[in-house]
């Protein structure tokens, strides 16, 4: 007896020990059903290869551990870049301004966009042009980590909690399901009186986001669906929108509204002060990015068809928890959209149903982490955004106030031929005295903006490599006028210059004649020097023009010869072109050998052919 209960106990410590053990099938599986923190814990005890790393960056950063998805995310940076995912690019540059590394964060998020990024002189510029500041204060008595989304409700605040201890744990991040509270707010803007909103309305699954009609009747809400949908071989439970009504002080007939799936989300309602369209994000299809700002019309029957806000709200990533106030002043978090690190507060005003260029809400209510579901009193002065720039999600309440009116001068950079916007261009602003005032970066829209004195001269320039410097003056006054709109044009080498080539390789040449050694020589005659003057005038007329100067050979001796003979080559045309008064410091050179033959004739070249390959290229870098 004693030997049999020993061989099962045996049994089953083994097969603890087996259902315990780490798998990568285990923990995909665990990831695809986003139980992070479990996934998280399973990756970690797997060996580094790029997925297992992207993996592990991800289950940390889906839950704002910045530091902890730092590590994973370097890793398959410094030992995968050639073949990491640009979406993972992107999200290893958010976790590196996520923890204010802004000058490594701006450098990846510069390789992820295709142009440079300055963080801290974006923010240095927002300062002098947002319309307000934001006074903020933690909601802290009888708040917990875990609050977000509030709601005004007549004179109660409605928000969303993880505080309902007997709910059931999340596997995203190992914390209870999220239920809708009510509170009494006090005058220094603390929680009072807290209880759970309705138990009609509160279930065993996600509610958050409360919305409300204006006459208080109506109420639109988020509800995770209760059932799970395999998505591209992967089961998930989608959010949905819900909408109840009030009927003898209590809330009833809950009914999903007709544009939510069980194929996509529809979330983060918000309704119009007038109350006919409702605002929410969704990921249905058609979205531009991971998830987008939709309106449908609240109709007497029903509702009218969603309808996407477009490319100057949305983008290729998140933007989401909308609130429209009486002004139609459209405010929005975005990820997408330039700001300070991970999702920020927009703002956009609505105008003819159009909608203005978003502008960042600026460094007093922004963080480096994610700020998000900003909600305004109707006395436009206070309200409350949500956080976790102090470690899980928190409320936060502000009041605004306007910020001093500044002069100032923007406008966009555009290709002076395509019309094309030309993001990643540096314009500078310089006083009449030539001193600098200001520098940027532009973004996607390709757009700078600058403050300004009155009855001051400026002169404003953008360059970008590869374009030709454009500039122009003006003078600003006291008539009332507050922005200066400078459009500025710049105009590409190739297209300014009949020698300058863009070739299939998609790198920029200047065409010459080829220029001529004696054989196993490398001295520049005169006929070479007539040629290089042609270069050397181009390098005066753009005095930011940087070239690398490449030397080619024949295969008529060995690679390490002629690798030699064309570096010495190669060298002898930079210190020409330094002689003649050109800065060394714009100036490259390099030998190729007999590495890249135009003409690859292995052993059978003729003497036209090997001339062919015999030559001196002039590479434009900047």
């Amino acid at each position: 007896m004693k030997n049999w209960m020993l061989f099962i106990l045996l049994v089953f410590g083994q097969t603890i020990l087996w259902a315990q053990k780490p798998s990568l099938k285990k923990a995909n599986n665990l990831f695809e059903n986003r139980s992070y923190v479990e996934a998280a814990n399973m990756y970690k005890q797997l060996e580094a290869t790029p997925e297992i790393l992207e993996r592990l960056g991800d289950c940390f950063y889906y839950n704002g551990r910045m530091e902890q998805a730092r590590t994973p995310y370097t890793n398959l940076y410094v030992e995968y870049r050639d073949s990491m995912p640009e979406e993972a690019l992107f999200k290893y540059a958010q976790v590196l301004k996520g923890l204010k590394d802004y000058e490594n964060g701006d450098q990846v998020m510069g390789e992820y966009l295709g142009y440079p990024v300055d963080t801290p002189k974006f923010s240095e510029n927002l300062n002098g042009i947002v319309p307000y500041n934001y006074m903020i204060k933690r909601v802290s008595r009888n708040s917990s980590t875990g609050d977000f989304g509030v709601s005004y409700y007549f004179n109660k605040i409605i928000f969303s909690s993880v505080r309902n201890s007997d709910n059931p744990k999340y596997g995203w991040n190992d914390r209870p399901y999220l239920d809708l509270y009510k509170a009494d707010m006090t005058e220094d803007f603390e929680l009072e009186h807290i209880e759970p909103f309705s138990d009609e309305i509160n279930t065993e699954t996600h509610e958050s986001n409360a919305a409300f009609s204006p006459d208080g009747l109506t109420m639109y809400f988020s509800r995770t669906n209760e059932k799970r949908v395999k998505i591209d071989g992967i089961k998930i439970a989608t959010v949905k929108l819900f909408k109840a009504e009030r009927v003898e002080d209590e809330w009833t007939n809950v009914t999903e509204l007709p544009f939510s799936s069980d194929t996509y989300s529809t979330m983060h309602p918000a309704v119009s002060p007038d109350g006919k369209t409702l605002y929410f994000s969704s990921d249905m299809p058609g979205s531009l990015g991971s998830f987008d700002i939709y309106s449908v019309e609240i109709l007497d029957d029903g509702f009218g068809t969603p309808v996407n806000l477009g490319e100057t709200i949305n983008t290729k990533q998140r933007d989401q928890f909308p609130f429209m106030d009486k002004d139609n002043m459209l405010y929005f978090t975005s990820d997408g959209h330039e700001g300070l690190g991970n999702l920020d507060l927009f703002m956009s005003q609505k105008i003819d149903n159009a909608y203005t260029k978003p502008l960042n809400l600026g460094e007093t209510i922004n963080s480096e982490m994610d700020d998000f579901a900003f909600v305004l009193h109707e006395n436009q002065t206070k309200g409350f955004f949500s956080s976790n720039r102090e470690g899980g999600d928190n409320l936060y309440s502000f009041v605004r106030m306007s910020n001093t009116r500044k002069f100032a001068v923007e406008g966009e950079v555009t290709d002076k031929h395509s019309k094309e916007l030309l993001p990643g261009t540096t314009v500078t602003l310089f006083d009449e005295n030539g001193e600098l005032v200001g520098q940027m970066v532009t973004g996607s829209d390709a757009t700078y903006i600058f403050n300004t004195r009155p009855n001051t001269t400026y002169t404003i320039e953008a360059h970008k490599d590869f374009y030709i410097p454009s500039s122009q003056s003006f003078t600003t006054n006291e008539d009332g006028r507050v922005f200066f709109d400078i459009q500025l044009e710049i105009e590409s080498y190739d297209d300014a210059e009949d020698i300058v080539v863009t070739k299939d390789d998609g790198y920029v040449y200047i065409e010459l004649e080829n220029i001529y050694f004696d054989l196993n020589k490398w001295e520049i005659k005169p006929q070479a020097a007539q040629v290089l003057d042609v270069l050397v005038n181009l390098l005066k007329k753009y005095p930011r023009m940087e070239v690398q100067l490449g030397a080619h050979t024949d295969n008529r001796a060995s690679d390490l010869y002629n690798l030699r003979l064309s570096r010495n080559r190669a060298e002898a045309t930079l210190e020409y072109i330094v002689s003649q008064g050109i800065d060394r410091n714009r100036l490259k050179s390099k030998g190729y050998g007999e590495r890249k033959p135009l003409v690859d004739c292995g052993t059978e070249c003729t003497e036209a052919e090997h001339s062919i390959n015999r030559r001196c290229e002039f590479l434009i870098l900047k």
